[in-house]
């Protein structure tokens, strides 16, 4: 009975089952160990004697001097081009246009003659209302006359004072009439006027919207062309609600109550290299900010004398707030950044280096206004940073070698703009 009711017993694995078990084993270990060997990092060491190599070597850098100077503080932002003034010549009265005296694209000055609708309706209308006048005025005449013989009748008792009263009010009720004869000829006469389409402004034409030949009617809601003003023109953009204090001090201190002076550059140039496409003023500051975007919205106004402004283009704006009197300036490439804030490396005269922290008030591509940490006149590497540690030989080499010491920090070039810091702090 216990030999029926007793649980098989499970054979011993094989001794070749083990065996290749085994050599699994240590092939994947024999593996993982040359992996190690083959990525073990060895960087460090070898950056570690690369720095003991440097330390007693005089590195070549480029320097500048820090300079005190008069520094302008500018704001950036994106805008939009306007017309300054845009009509849509719309006639004023009904009938055939009879003449297109403008092509398009054309620049037109106010008073110009555009277009012509058939006048004839308009001129019978106005000899009508003057030939009624006429004849009021025959009458009228009459009336005069009639009254100063029913004056002198009544003196002599010829005539009773009631005629002599209803001639004179015969004649003043005449006198009305001739004077709204004349309403009716200056009315016909402004129909008459309406037939000349003139330029309303000094302008660029647009596309002709209606051509010679079509009847065009005063409530027609598209109009026979526009007309936009480009010069002057108008420029709108938005700057941060952070900056609107200095804005508004700067519009306020204007002389003469000319506005901030405001440039505006190509799109994509960010104020950077070139010349600005034109120089404006500012004139309009919003009463409101936009509490979606957090944004003050302004208006420039450009002369655009060279027409380089075009209505619905994009166009980057600075705008000029501020001028820091007196101010310490470094190039931009002198200060570097790091986890304690920026620094700069200053060459003393043992021709060493000696990092100080420094205080930037304001950056933009003409330098860096420094406004703690150093004095104008000592000397700062702008390039070459990148291998200095406190305490470390320069030489000083020429900014224009062929390769850049540090093979890559070099300095910017004059009127380039790193982005980064374009309000003033």
């Amino acid at each position: 009975m216990d030999a029926l009711t007793r649980e098989p017993v499970l054979a011993p694995p094989s001794g070749r089952l083990r065996r290749w078990v085994v050599g699994f084993l240590c092939v994947l270990a024999t593996a993982g160990l040359g992996a190690a060997i083959w990525f073990w990092p060895v960087a460090p060491r070898e950056d570690k004697a690369a720095r003991l190599r440097e330390a007693n070597q005089i590195i070549p850098v480029v320097q500048a001097e820090a300079v005190k100077r008069d520094v302008p503080v500018w704001l950036d932002g994106l805008g939009t081009v306007q017309a300054f003034q845009t009509v849509t010549v719309r006639s004023m009265v009904d009938g055939p246009l009879t003449g297109v005296a403008f092509k398009e694209g054309q620049t037109v000055h106010a008073g110009d003659v555009l277009a012509r609708i058939d006048p004839r309706v308009y001129q019978a209308a106005l000899d009508n209302a003057a030939a009624k006048k006429a004849l009021d005025e025959a009458t009228l005449a009459n009336a005069r006359l009639d009254l100063a013989r029913y004056q002198k009748l009544v003196v002599t008792n010829y005539a009773t004072q009631q005629q002599a009263d209803t001639a004179k009010a015969t004649v003043a009720q005449l006198d009305a009439q001739v004077r709204q004869d004349q309403a009716q000829i200056d009315t016909a006469q402004t129909q008459l006027s309406y037939t000349t389409i003139t330029s309303p402004l000094d302008g660029k034409v647009g596309m002709r919207l209606v051509d010679r030949g079509n009847i065009v009617h005063a409530a027609d809601p598209g109009g026979l062309l526009v007309i936009t003003q480009l010069q002057p023109i108008s420029v709108v953009f938005s700057l941060p609600q952070q900056a609107l204090a200095q804005v508004a001090a700067a519009q306020q201190s204007g002389a003469g109550g000319a506005g901030p002076t405001a440039l505006a550059y190509a799109q994509g140039s960010d104020g950077g290299p070139g010349k600005p496409l034109d120089q404006g003023t500012l004139t309009v500051l919003d009463n409101q900010i936009d509490p979606t975007t957090g944004t003050i919205k302004l208006k420039a106004t450009f002369p655009n004398q060279a027409g380089t402004l075009w209505p619905g283009g994009f166009v980057s704006v600075r705008l000029r707030v501020d001028t820091r009197l007196g101010a310490t300036v470094v190039p931009q490439a002198a200060v570097q950044r790091g986890p304690r804030g920026n620094f700069v490396y200053v060459i003393d005269r043992d021709s060493t280096v000696h990092r100080k922290s420094v205080t930037i008030g304001y950056e933009d591509e003409a330098g860096s206004v420094v406004s703690s940490g150093i004095e104008p006149g000592e000397r700062v590497v702008v390039d070459g940073a990148s291998r200095l540690t406190d305490g470390a030989k320069v030489t000083v080499v020429a900014p224009d070698a062929d390769a850049s010491p540090t093979g890559g920090n070099r300095p910017a070039a004059p009127g380039t703009r790193p982005r980064g810091s374009g309000q003033g702090g």
